[in-house]
Protein backbone atom coordinates (compact mmCIF):
# COMPACT_ATOMS: atom_id res chain seq x y z
CA UNK A 1 0.00 0.00 0.00
CA UNK A 2 2.86 2.29 0.69
CA UNK A 3 4.78 1.78 -2.43
CA UNK A 4 1.78 2.37 -4.76
CA UNK A 5 0.39 5.91 -2.61
CA UNK A 6 2.48 7.96 -4.74
CA UNK A 7 0.88 6.44 -8.11
CA UNK A 8 -2.44 6.94 -6.79
CA UNK A 9 -1.73 10.44 -5.95
CA UNK A 10 -0.91 11.19 -8.93
CA UNK A 11 -3.79 9.36 -10.62
CA UNK A 12 -6.88 11.09 -8.72
CA UNK A 13 -6.59 15.32 -7.39
CA UNK A 14 -9.13 16.80 -4.92
CA UNK A 15 -10.92 20.17 -6.10
CA UNK A 16 -9.58 22.73 -4.20
CA UNK A 17 -13.49 24.11 -4.55
CA UNK A 18 -15.71 21.79 -3.65
CA UNK A 19 -13.20 18.80 -2.06
CA UNK A 20 -14.53 16.14 -4.92
CA UNK A 21 -11.41 13.16 -5.62
CA UNK A 22 -11.39 13.88 -9.45
CA UNK A 23 -9.24 11.38 -11.78
CA UNK A 24 -6.45 13.44 -13.51
CA UNK A 25 -6.89 12.63 -16.85
CA UNK A 26 -10.43 13.67 -16.86
CA UNK A 27 -9.76 16.61 -14.95
CA UNK A 28 -6.82 17.75 -17.26
CA UNK A 29 -9.01 16.93 -20.57
CA UNK A 30 -11.71 19.77 -18.84
CA UNK A 31 -8.81 22.03 -18.69
CA UNK A 32 -7.89 21.81 -14.84
CA UNK A 33 -11.44 22.66 -14.02
CA UNK A 34 -13.65 20.98 -11.69
CA UNK A 35 -16.51 19.41 -13.88
CA UNK A 36 -18.45 19.28 -10.53
CA UNK A 37 -18.27 22.86 -9.01
CA UNK A 38 -16.44 24.91 -12.16
CA UNK A 39 -13.35 25.65 -10.34
CA UNK A 40 -10.48 26.94 -12.22
CA UNK A 41 -7.36 25.53 -10.74
CA UNK A 42 -4.05 27.45 -11.32
CA UNK A 43 -2.11 26.68 -14.18
CA UNK A 44 1.87 26.76 -14.86
CA UNK A 45 3.25 29.02 -17.70
CA UNK A 46 4.15 25.17 -19.78
CA UNK A 47 0.30 24.37 -19.44
CA UNK A 48 -1.30 27.89 -20.29
CA UNK A 49 0.84 28.28 -23.82
CA UNK A 50 -0.28 24.67 -24.66
CA UNK A 51 -3.54 25.32 -23.70
CA UNK A 52 -3.51 28.64 -25.99
CA UNK A 53 -1.71 28.49 -29.22
CA UNK A 54 -1.77 26.44 -32.29
CA UNK A 55 0.11 23.40 -32.48
CA UNK A 56 3.42 23.28 -33.78
CA UNK A 57 3.37 27.21 -33.87
CA UNK A 58 5.48 27.87 -30.44
CA UNK A 59 8.77 29.11 -30.58
CA UNK A 60 10.14 29.97 -27.05
CA UNK A 61 12.54 33.31 -26.73
CA UNK A 62 15.58 33.34 -24.74
CA UNK A 63 15.61 33.42 -20.80
CA UNK A 64 18.64 33.10 -19.63
CA UNK A 65 19.88 36.17 -18.21
CA UNK A 66 22.85 37.29 -16.16
CA UNK A 67 22.66 35.99 -12.09
CA UNK A 68 21.45 38.85 -10.13
CA UNK A 69 21.06 39.16 -6.36
CA UNK A 70 20.93 43.39 -6.88
CA UNK A 71 20.78 43.74 -3.58
CA UNK A 72 22.58 40.90 -1.48
CA UNK A 73 19.00 40.10 0.26
CA UNK A 74 18.60 38.03 3.00
CA UNK A 75 16.10 37.43 5.54
CA UNK A 76 15.72 33.06 6.53
CA UNK A 77 17.19 32.23 3.51
CA UNK A 78 19.87 33.86 1.28
CA UNK A 79 17.72 35.36 -1.87
CA UNK A 80 20.07 33.03 -4.29
CA UNK A 81 19.24 30.15 -2.80
CA UNK A 82 15.23 30.73 -2.60
CA UNK A 83 15.82 31.05 -6.67
CA UNK A 84 17.70 27.95 -6.65
CA UNK A 85 14.77 26.00 -5.13
CA UNK A 86 11.84 27.67 -7.64
CA UNK A 87 13.87 26.59 -10.64
CA UNK A 88 14.50 23.17 -9.25
CA UNK A 89 11.03 22.94 -8.27
CA UNK A 90 9.25 24.22 -11.52
CA UNK A 91 12.24 23.39 -14.06
CA UNK A 92 12.15 27.33 -14.87
CA UNK A 93 14.42 29.85 -15.55
CA UNK A 94 12.31 32.45 -13.98
CA UNK A 95 8.54 33.64 -13.45
CA UNK A 96 7.61 34.32 -16.24
CA UNK A 97 8.06 31.78 -20.16
CA UNK A 98 7.84 34.49 -23.26
CA UNK A 99 7.26 32.95 -26.43
CA UNK A 100 6.11 34.23 -30.29
CA UNK A 101 3.30 31.95 -31.38
CA UNK A 102 0.03 32.00 -33.13
CA UNK A 103 -3.36 31.86 -31.50
CA UNK A 104 -6.23 30.86 -34.61
CA UNK A 105 -3.64 31.83 -37.37
CA UNK A 106 -3.27 35.09 -35.88
CA UNK A 107 0.40 35.84 -35.07
CA UNK A 108 1.35 37.07 -31.43
CA UNK A 109 4.11 37.30 -28.76
CA UNK A 110 3.08 35.75 -25.40
CA UNK A 111 4.90 36.45 -21.54
CA UNK A 112 2.74 34.08 -19.20
CA UNK A 113 3.29 34.41 -15.45
CA UNK A 114 3.76 31.35 -13.60
CA UNK A 115 2.87 31.63 -9.96
CA UNK A 116 4.68 28.90 -8.87
CA UNK A 117 8.20 30.58 -9.41
CA UNK A 118 8.21 32.74 -6.40
CA UNK A 119 4.50 33.97 -6.43
CA UNK A 120 4.83 35.19 -10.12
CA UNK A 121 6.72 37.81 -8.21
CA UNK A 122 8.08 40.69 -10.57
CA UNK A 123 11.82 41.17 -10.38
CA UNK A 124 14.38 42.45 -12.80
CA UNK A 125 15.00 39.45 -14.95
CA UNK A 126 11.01 38.76 -15.16
CA UNK A 127 10.73 42.51 -16.22
CA UNK A 128 13.26 42.85 -18.75
CA UNK A 129 12.04 39.34 -20.12
CA UNK A 130 8.56 41.33 -20.48
CA UNK A 131 10.08 43.76 -21.91
CA UNK A 132 11.73 41.81 -24.28
CA UNK A 133 8.57 40.42 -25.46
CA UNK A 134 7.01 43.69 -25.76
CA UNK A 135 10.07 45.32 -27.84
CA UNK A 136 9.95 41.82 -30.24
CA UNK A 137 6.14 42.88 -30.45
CA UNK A 138 7.09 46.04 -31.97
CA UNK A 139 9.90 44.79 -34.42
CA UNK A 140 7.48 41.81 -35.37
CA UNK A 141 4.36 44.40 -35.55
CA UNK A 142 2.35 41.87 -33.32
CA UNK A 143 -0.13 41.65 -30.77
CA UNK A 144 1.24 41.08 -27.30
CA UNK A 145 -0.65 38.82 -25.04
CA UNK A 146 0.08 38.79 -21.32
CA UNK A 147 -1.10 36.61 -19.22
CA UNK A 148 -0.61 37.14 -15.60
CA UNK A 149 -0.24 35.52 -12.20
CA UNK A 150 1.55 37.48 -9.77
CA UNK A 151 1.23 38.67 -6.03
CA UNK A 152 3.11 41.15 -7.01
CA UNK A 153 6.94 43.17 -7.31
CA UNK A 154 9.49 41.15 -5.52
CA UNK A 155 10.85 42.40 -2.29
CA UNK A 156 13.89 40.57 -2.58
CA UNK A 157 15.33 42.90 -5.44
CA UNK A 158 14.30 45.99 -3.52
CA UNK A 159 13.49 48.88 -5.18
CA UNK A 160 14.82 47.67 -8.71
CA UNK A 161 11.64 45.61 -8.48
CA UNK A 162 9.68 48.48 -8.06
CA UNK A 163 10.99 50.29 -11.08
CA UNK A 164 10.13 47.39 -13.22
CA UNK A 165 6.89 48.79 -13.36
CA UNK A 166 7.85 51.69 -15.38
CA UNK A 167 9.73 49.89 -17.37
CA UNK A 168 7.07 47.38 -18.36
CA UNK A 169 4.43 49.96 -18.73
CA UNK A 170 6.76 52.01 -21.27
CA UNK A 171 6.64 48.84 -23.76
CA UNK A 172 3.35 48.99 -23.63
CA UNK A 173 3.09 52.67 -24.28
CA UNK A 174 5.32 52.34 -27.51
CA UNK A 175 2.72 49.13 -28.57
CA UNK A 176 0.44 51.90 -28.04
CA UNK A 177 1.78 54.15 -29.78
CA UNK A 178 2.83 52.00 -33.03
CA UNK A 179 -1.21 51.19 -32.54
CA UNK A 180 -0.40 47.23 -31.99
CA UNK A 181 -3.00 45.58 -29.50
CA UNK A 182 -1.77 44.67 -26.10
CA UNK A 183 -4.20 42.17 -24.44
CA UNK A 184 -3.69 41.11 -20.95
CA UNK A 185 -5.68 38.02 -19.20
CA UNK A 186 -5.81 38.23 -15.42
CA UNK A 187 -5.39 34.82 -13.84
CA UNK A 188 -5.48 33.70 -10.29
CA UNK A 189 -3.88 35.64 -8.19
CA UNK A 190 -2.78 39.12 -10.14
CA UNK A 191 -1.85 41.67 -7.58
CA UNK A 192 0.40 44.30 -6.23
CA UNK A 193 3.32 45.67 -8.75
CA UNK A 194 1.87 43.96 -11.29
CA UNK A 195 -1.63 44.57 -11.14
CA UNK A 196 -0.77 48.19 -10.57
CA UNK A 197 1.16 48.74 -13.91
CA UNK A 198 1.08 46.16 -17.14
CA UNK A 199 -1.95 43.71 -16.25
CA UNK A 200 -4.29 46.99 -16.61
CA UNK A 201 -2.68 49.48 -18.73
CA UNK A 202 -3.40 46.97 -22.03
CA UNK A 203 -6.31 47.79 -24.73
CA UNK A 204 -8.14 45.01 -23.30
CA UNK A 205 -8.15 43.41 -20.18
CA UNK A 206 -9.48 40.08 -20.04
CA UNK A 207 -10.59 38.19 -16.40
CA UNK A 208 -10.49 34.18 -16.78
CA UNK A 209 -13.40 32.65 -14.51
CA UNK A 210 -12.04 32.52 -11.30
CA UNK A 211 -9.30 35.11 -11.15
CA UNK A 212 -8.34 37.16 -8.12
CA UNK A 213 -7.20 41.17 -8.99
CA UNK A 214 -6.39 43.96 -6.72
CA UNK A 215 -3.55 46.31 -5.44
CA UNK A 216 -3.75 45.34 -1.97
CA UNK A 217 -4.35 41.72 -1.17
CA UNK A 218 -7.29 40.74 1.37
CA UNK A 219 -4.74 40.12 4.28
CA UNK A 220 -3.32 43.34 3.91
CA UNK A 221 -6.71 45.60 3.59
CA UNK A 222 -7.90 43.59 6.68
CA UNK A 223 -4.82 44.04 8.87
CA UNK A 224 -5.33 47.37 7.91
CA UNK A 225 -9.08 48.28 7.88
CA UNK A 226 -10.19 45.63 10.43
CA UNK A 227 -13.54 45.29 8.21
CA UNK A 228 -15.06 42.16 6.74
CA UNK A 229 -14.36 41.71 2.93
CA UNK A 230 -18.04 41.68 0.90
CA UNK A 231 -18.36 38.53 -0.56
CA UNK A 232 -16.62 37.53 -3.51
CA UNK A 233 -14.47 40.59 -3.10
CA UNK A 234 -11.72 41.60 -5.61
CA UNK A 235 -12.56 38.36 -7.95
CA UNK A 236 -13.22 38.54 -11.64
CA UNK A 237 -16.82 38.61 -11.25
CA UNK A 238 -16.55 41.88 -9.06
CA UNK A 239 -14.30 43.39 -11.14
CA UNK A 240 -16.85 43.21 -14.14
CA UNK A 241 -19.68 44.56 -11.96
CA UNK A 242 -16.96 47.52 -11.12
CA UNK A 243 -16.13 48.11 -14.67
CA UNK A 244 -12.54 47.16 -14.62
CA UNK A 245 -12.37 44.49 -16.85
CA UNK A 246 -13.42 44.56 -20.55
CA UNK A 247 -15.35 40.57 -20.00
CA UNK A 248 -14.95 37.05 -17.82
CA UNK A 249 -14.08 34.26 -19.75
CA UNK A 250 -14.05 30.50 -18.64
CA UNK A 251 -10.95 28.63 -19.45
CA UNK A 252 -13.08 26.19 -21.98
CA UNK A 253 -13.68 29.79 -24.32
CA UNK A 254 -10.79 31.68 -23.80
CA UNK A 255 -8.90 30.68 -26.56
CA UNK A 256 -11.81 31.31 -29.25
CA UNK A 257 -12.43 34.63 -27.65
CA UNK A 258 -8.84 35.83 -27.86
CA UNK A 259 -8.91 34.27 -31.54
CA UNK A 260 -12.52 36.76 -31.94
CA UNK A 261 -10.03 39.65 -30.92
CA UNK A 262 -7.12 39.01 -32.56
CA UNK A 263 -9.31 38.86 -35.96
CA UNK A 264 -11.45 41.72 -35.38
CA UNK A 265 -8.82 44.22 -34.43
CA UNK A 266 -6.42 42.49 -37.11
CA UNK A 267 -9.21 43.34 -39.93
CA UNK A 268 -9.32 47.01 -38.85
CA UNK A 269 -5.78 47.81 -38.14
CA UNK A 270 -4.15 49.42 -41.72
CA UNK A 271 -0.85 48.26 -43.00
CA UNK A 272 1.92 49.99 -42.01
CA UNK A 273 5.68 49.98 -42.45
CA UNK A 274 7.94 47.70 -40.25
CA UNK A 275 8.97 49.19 -37.70
CA UNK A 276 13.49 49.13 -37.86
CA UNK A 277 15.04 47.22 -35.12
CA UNK A 278 16.47 48.61 -32.29
CA UNK A 279 20.40 49.94 -32.31
CA UNK A 280 22.05 47.06 -30.50
CA UNK A 281 22.59 46.78 -27.20
CA UNK A 282 25.76 49.29 -27.15
CA UNK A 283 23.99 51.89 -28.88
CA UNK A 284 21.76 51.37 -26.65
CA UNK A 285 23.98 52.13 -23.96
CA UNK A 286 25.72 54.75 -25.64
CA UNK A 287 22.33 56.71 -26.15
CA UNK A 288 21.57 56.74 -22.75
CA UNK A 289 24.56 57.03 -21.08
CA UNK A 290 24.44 60.22 -23.36
CA UNK A 291 20.75 61.13 -22.42
CA UNK A 292 22.17 60.55 -18.36
CA UNK A 293 24.77 63.27 -18.91
CA UNK A 294 22.28 65.84 -20.82
CA UNK A 295 19.73 65.44 -18.32
CA UNK A 296 22.46 65.76 -15.24
CA UNK A 297 22.96 69.46 -13.79
CA UNK A 298 26.40 71.12 -14.54
CA UNK A 299 27.35 71.43 -10.78
CA UNK A 300 26.07 70.40 -7.27
CA UNK A 301 23.46 71.88 -5.88
CA UNK A 302 24.32 74.48 -2.64
CA UNK A 303 23.07 72.12 0.29
CA UNK A 304 22.69 69.18 -2.20
CA UNK A 305 24.28 65.88 -2.03
CA UNK A 306 26.95 67.47 0.32
CA UNK A 307 26.37 68.62 3.79
CA UNK A 308 26.83 72.33 4.66
CA UNK A 309 29.59 73.94 7.07
CA UNK A 310 29.07 72.88 10.06
CA UNK A 311 26.72 69.67 9.47
CA UNK A 312 28.34 66.75 10.40
CA UNK A 313 27.22 63.82 7.95
CA UNK A 314 25.06 60.91 9.26
CA UNK A 315 25.35 57.12 9.08
CA UNK A 316 22.26 56.00 10.59
CA UNK A 317 20.77 52.71 10.59
CA UNK A 318 17.89 52.12 8.06
CA UNK A 319 15.19 51.52 10.42
CA UNK A 320 16.20 55.19 12.30
CA UNK A 321 16.43 56.36 9.15
CA UNK A 322 12.70 55.00 8.50
CA UNK A 323 11.53 56.37 12.06
CA UNK A 324 12.84 59.82 11.03
CA UNK A 325 11.00 59.75 7.75
CA UNK A 326 7.79 58.79 9.44
CA UNK A 327 8.24 61.56 12.25
CA UNK A 328 5.10 63.84 12.53
CA UNK A 329 7.04 67.03 12.53
CA UNK A 330 8.83 66.12 8.53
CA UNK A 331 7.53 69.03 6.42
CA UNK A 332 4.87 68.09 4.62
CA UNK A 333 3.99 69.04 0.89
CA UNK A 334 2.29 72.03 1.61
CA UNK A 335 4.89 73.21 3.88
CA UNK A 336 7.39 72.93 1.19
CA UNK A 337 4.63 74.67 -0.98
CA UNK A 338 4.48 77.96 1.42
CA UNK A 339 8.43 77.50 1.97
CA UNK A 340 10.23 76.75 -1.24
CA UNK A 341 7.65 77.93 -3.71
CA UNK A 342 5.79 81.15 -4.18
CA UNK A 343 1.92 81.89 -4.90
CA UNK A 344 0.93 78.26 -4.60
CA UNK A 345 -2.87 78.26 -6.38
CA UNK A 346 -4.36 74.71 -5.22
CA UNK A 347 -6.49 73.08 -8.04
CA UNK A 348 -8.97 70.12 -6.88
CA UNK A 349 -11.09 67.70 -8.06
CA UNK A 350 -10.76 64.63 -10.51
CA UNK A 351 -13.80 65.37 -12.49
CA UNK A 352 -14.99 62.32 -11.97
CA UNK A 353 -17.13 62.77 -8.91
CA UNK A 354 -13.92 63.18 -5.85
CA UNK A 355 -11.04 65.08 -4.35
CA UNK A 356 -9.01 63.18 -2.81
CA UNK A 357 -7.28 65.08 0.31
CA UNK A 358 -4.05 62.89 0.26
CA UNK A 359 -3.04 64.52 -2.86
CA UNK A 360 -2.72 68.38 -3.30
CA UNK A 361 -1.23 69.92 -6.12
CA UNK A 362 -1.99 73.15 -8.34
CA UNK A 363 0.62 76.12 -10.42
CA UNK A 364 2.77 77.25 -8.53
CA UNK A 365 6.33 79.76 -9.14
CA UNK A 366 9.69 78.18 -8.86
CA UNK A 367 12.20 81.36 -8.40
CA UNK A 368 9.91 82.62 -10.67
CA UNK A 369 9.62 80.22 -13.18
CA UNK A 370 5.63 78.85 -12.89
CA UNK A 371 5.62 75.09 -12.60
CA UNK A 372 2.56 72.58 -11.76
CA UNK A 373 3.64 71.14 -8.53
CA UNK A 374 1.70 67.77 -7.30
CA UNK A 375 2.23 65.98 -4.04
CA UNK A 376 1.21 63.98 -0.85
CA UNK A 377 -0.16 65.39 1.71
CA UNK A 378 -0.12 63.64 5.55
CA UNK A 379 0.28 65.92 8.15
CA UNK A 380 1.39 67.24 11.63
CA UNK A 381 -1.26 66.43 14.16
CA UNK A 382 -3.48 63.28 14.52
CA UNK A 383 -6.52 64.95 13.48
CA UNK A 384 -4.90 66.26 10.02
CA UNK A 385 -3.19 62.76 9.52
CA UNK A 386 -6.79 61.42 9.54
CA UNK A 387 -8.18 63.84 7.23
CA UNK A 388 -5.50 63.41 4.81
CA UNK A 389 -5.49 59.39 5.60
CA UNK A 390 -2.34 59.14 6.15
CA UNK A 391 -0.98 60.55 2.77
CA UNK A 392 -2.41 57.59 1.45
CA UNK A 393 -4.39 58.37 -2.24
CA UNK A 394 -7.64 56.75 -3.17
CA UNK A 395 -7.98 56.26 -6.96
CA UNK A 396 -9.74 60.13 -7.26
CA UNK A 397 -6.27 61.25 -5.75
CA UNK A 398 -4.28 59.49 -8.73
CA UNK A 399 -6.70 60.51 -11.02
CA UNK A 400 -6.45 64.34 -10.16
CA UNK A 401 -2.68 63.98 -10.10
CA UNK A 402 -2.52 62.79 -13.45
CA UNK A 403 -5.41 65.76 -15.00
CA UNK A 404 -2.86 67.72 -13.25
CA UNK A 405 0.38 66.64 -14.78
CA UNK A 406 -1.71 66.52 -18.53
CA UNK A 407 -2.71 69.89 -17.82
CA UNK A 408 0.94 70.91 -17.64
CA UNK A 409 1.95 69.50 -20.31
CA UNK A 410 -0.68 70.94 -22.49
CA UNK A 411 0.63 74.41 -20.97
CA UNK A 412 4.50 73.64 -21.34
CA UNK A 413 4.92 73.58 -17.71
CA UNK A 414 7.09 71.70 -16.02
CA UNK A 415 6.45 68.92 -13.19
CA UNK A 416 7.71 68.83 -9.88
CA UNK A 417 6.20 65.98 -7.74
CA UNK A 418 6.71 65.69 -4.13
CA UNK A 419 6.51 61.80 -3.03
CA UNK A 420 5.43 60.92 0.93
CA UNK A 421 2.93 58.43 1.46
CA UNK A 422 3.56 54.71 3.18
CA UNK A 423 1.65 53.37 -0.12
CA UNK A 424 -1.81 53.75 -1.90
CA UNK A 425 -5.01 53.38 0.07
CA UNK A 426 -5.45 49.87 0.66
CA UNK A 427 -9.34 50.32 1.43
CA UNK A 428 -12.16 48.04 -0.03
CA UNK A 429 -13.42 51.56 -1.46
CA UNK A 430 -10.03 52.18 -3.24
CA UNK A 431 -10.42 48.43 -4.78
CA UNK A 432 -14.09 49.05 -5.82
CA UNK A 433 -12.66 52.37 -7.64
CA UNK A 434 -10.12 50.45 -9.64
CA UNK A 435 -7.05 51.50 -7.32
CA UNK A 436 -4.58 49.26 -9.51
CA UNK A 437 -5.31 51.18 -12.73
CA UNK A 438 -5.48 54.30 -11.34
CA UNK A 439 -1.87 53.74 -10.62
CA UNK A 440 -1.27 52.19 -13.83
CA UNK A 441 -2.36 54.72 -16.18
CA UNK A 442 -0.50 58.02 -13.80
CA UNK A 443 2.75 55.31 -14.76
CA UNK A 444 1.83 55.05 -18.14
CA UNK A 445 1.19 58.37 -18.54
CA UNK A 446 4.54 60.02 -16.91
CA UNK A 447 6.45 57.59 -19.01
CA UNK A 448 5.18 59.62 -22.55
CA UNK A 449 4.73 63.22 -20.64
CA UNK A 450 6.46 65.44 -22.91
CA UNK A 451 6.96 68.22 -20.01
CA UNK A 452 10.27 68.09 -17.82
CA UNK A 453 9.07 65.70 -14.63
CA UNK A 454 11.15 66.11 -11.50
CA UNK A 455 10.76 64.11 -8.36
CA UNK A 456 11.51 64.34 -4.91
CA UNK A 457 11.08 61.82 -2.11
CA UNK A 458 10.78 63.77 1.14
CA UNK A 459 9.08 61.24 3.68
CA UNK A 460 8.33 57.53 3.14
CA UNK A 461 8.17 56.59 -0.93
CA UNK A 462 6.43 53.65 -0.59
CA UNK A 463 5.60 50.67 -3.18
CA UNK A 464 3.18 51.81 -6.33
CA UNK A 465 1.63 54.82 -4.30
CA UNK A 466 5.20 56.33 -4.29
CA UNK A 467 5.85 55.46 -7.96
CA UNK A 468 2.89 56.59 -9.29
CA UNK A 469 4.53 60.06 -8.67
CA UNK A 470 7.90 59.08 -9.67
CA UNK A 471 8.59 58.42 -12.57
CA UNK A 472 10.56 61.17 -13.70
CA UNK A 473 13.57 62.81 -15.60
CA UNK A 474 15.23 63.16 -12.19
CA UNK A 475 14.51 61.49 -9.01
CA UNK A 476 15.67 63.59 -5.86
CA UNK A 477 15.95 62.05 -2.44
CA UNK A 478 16.06 63.82 0.85
CA UNK A 479 18.78 62.42 3.11
CA UNK A 480 16.36 60.62 5.84
CA UNK A 481 13.91 60.00 3.28
CA UNK A 482 13.21 55.96 2.42
CA UNK A 483 12.13 54.83 -0.54
CA UNK A 484 11.19 50.86 -0.70
CA UNK A 485 8.93 48.22 -2.73
CA UNK A 486 7.19 47.03 0.89
CA UNK A 487 7.16 48.98 4.19
CA UNK A 488 9.72 47.04 6.31
CA UNK A 489 6.88 45.56 9.11
CA UNK A 490 5.40 44.04 5.68
CA UNK A 491 8.60 42.16 4.28
CA UNK A 492 9.16 41.14 8.08
CA UNK A 493 5.45 39.86 8.00
CA UNK A 494 5.71 37.95 5.08
CA UNK A 495 9.62 36.79 4.63
CA UNK A 496 10.61 36.48 8.58
CA UNK A 497 8.43 34.77 11.68
CA UNK A 498 6.80 37.68 12.79
CA UNK A 499 7.19 41.54 12.43
CA UNK A 500 9.40 42.23 15.03
CA UNK A 501 12.23 41.49 12.04
CA UNK A 502 11.26 44.81 10.46
CA UNK A 503 14.61 46.61 11.56
CA UNK A 504 16.30 43.50 9.76
CA UNK A 505 13.86 44.13 6.44
CA UNK A 506 14.72 47.80 6.89
CA UNK A 507 18.24 46.55 6.17
CA UNK A 508 18.05 44.24 4.07
CA UNK A 509 15.89 46.18 1.69
CA UNK A 510 18.50 48.99 0.79
CA UNK A 511 15.90 51.19 1.27
CA UNK A 512 17.95 54.85 2.39
CA UNK A 513 18.90 57.42 0.24
CA UNK A 514 22.64 56.05 -0.41
CA UNK A 515 21.87 53.03 -0.99
CA UNK A 516 19.45 54.15 -3.59
CA UNK A 517 21.92 56.51 -4.90
CA UNK A 518 24.35 54.06 -5.28
CA UNK A 519 21.55 51.86 -6.85
CA UNK A 520 21.11 54.44 -9.59
CA UNK A 521 17.15 54.49 -8.72
CA UNK A 522 17.97 57.91 -7.13
CA UNK A 523 19.69 60.71 -9.31
CA UNK A 524 20.76 62.72 -6.18
CA UNK A 525 20.58 62.94 -2.36
CA UNK A 526 19.69 66.50 -0.90
CA UNK A 527 21.14 66.96 2.13
CA UNK A 528 19.05 67.55 5.42
CA UNK A 529 20.45 69.81 8.31
CA UNK A 530 22.96 67.80 11.22
CA UNK A 531 19.63 66.58 12.91
CA UNK A 532 16.68 66.15 10.50
CA UNK A 533 14.59 68.24 8.04
CA UNK A 534 12.18 68.62 11.06
CA UNK A 535 14.33 70.10 13.46
CA UNK A 536 15.35 73.28 10.82
CA UNK A 537 12.50 73.50 8.39
CA UNK A 538 13.70 76.98 6.91
CA UNK A 539 17.18 75.61 6.22
CA UNK A 540 15.52 72.14 4.58
CA UNK A 541 13.62 74.61 2.40
CA UNK A 542 17.01 76.46 1.30
CA UNK A 543 18.63 72.86 0.66
CA UNK A 544 15.70 71.83 -1.41
CA UNK A 545 15.06 74.92 -3.58
CA UNK A 546 18.65 74.94 -4.72
CA UNK A 547 18.14 71.44 -5.65
CA UNK A 548 15.48 71.37 -7.80
CA UNK A 549 16.55 74.44 -9.37
CA UNK A 550 20.08 73.11 -10.44
CA UNK A 551 18.11 69.71 -11.61
CA UNK A 552 15.42 71.65 -13.25
CA UNK A 553 16.95 74.30 -15.57
CA UNK A 554 19.30 72.01 -17.55
CA UNK A 555 15.97 70.15 -18.32
CA UNK A 556 13.75 73.12 -19.30
CA UNK A 557 16.45 73.38 -22.58
CA UNK A 558 15.60 69.61 -23.78
CA UNK A 559 12.82 69.28 -26.72
CA UNK A 560 10.06 67.13 -25.27
CA UNK A 561 10.66 64.29 -27.64
CA UNK A 562 14.10 64.22 -26.44
CA UNK A 563 13.11 64.34 -22.97
CA UNK A 564 10.02 61.39 -23.39
CA UNK A 565 12.83 59.43 -25.09
CA UNK A 566 15.62 60.09 -22.27
CA UNK A 567 13.23 59.21 -19.42
CA UNK A 568 12.25 56.13 -21.15
CA UNK A 569 16.04 54.97 -21.57
CA UNK A 570 16.61 55.94 -18.08
CA UNK A 571 14.04 53.36 -17.00
CA UNK A 572 14.66 50.44 -19.60
CA UNK A 573 18.54 50.35 -17.73
CA UNK A 574 16.71 49.00 -15.00
CA UNK A 575 16.54 45.04 -16.15
CA UNK A 576 18.51 42.48 -15.34
CA UNK A 577 22.28 43.24 -16.54
CA UNK A 578 21.66 46.58 -14.81
CA UNK A 579 20.68 44.80 -11.76
CA UNK A 580 23.55 42.17 -12.01
CA UNK A 581 26.12 45.12 -12.86
CA UNK A 582 24.68 47.27 -9.57
CA UNK A 583 25.02 43.53 -7.23
CA UNK A 584 27.49 43.42 -4.65
CA UNK A 585 26.13 46.51 -2.30
CA UNK A 586 27.36 46.70 0.81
Amino acid sequence: MTATAPREEQLWSRCAGCASLLYRKRLRRNLDVCPECGKHARLGAPERLRQLVDPGSLRLLPDRLPEADPIDFVDVLPYPHRLTGARASTGLAEGVVCATAAIGGHPVVLAVMDFRFLGGSLGCAVGELITRAAERALDDRTPLVLVTASGGARMQEGALSLMQMATVSQAIAALREAGLLTVSVLTDPTYGGVAASFATNTDLVLAESGARMGFAGPRVIRQITGRALPEGFQTADFLLRHGQVDMVVQRRSLRGRLVALLAATRAGRPARPPVPRQEPAPRRERLAEDGAALARPAGPAAGAATPAAGDTPAVRDAWDTVRLARHPGRPTTLDYLDSVFDGFVELHGDRLGADCPAIVGGLARLAGRHVMVVGHQKGHTTAELVARNFGMASPAGHRKALRLMRLAARLGLPVITLVDTPGADPGVSAEEQGQAAAIAENILTLTVLPTPVLAVITGEGGSGGALALAVADRVLMLENAVYSVISPEGCAAILWPDRSAAPQAARALRLTAPDLCRLGVVDEVVSEPSSAAHDDPAETADRLRAALLANLLPLLDVPPAMLVRLRRQRFRRFGANRAGARAGLR
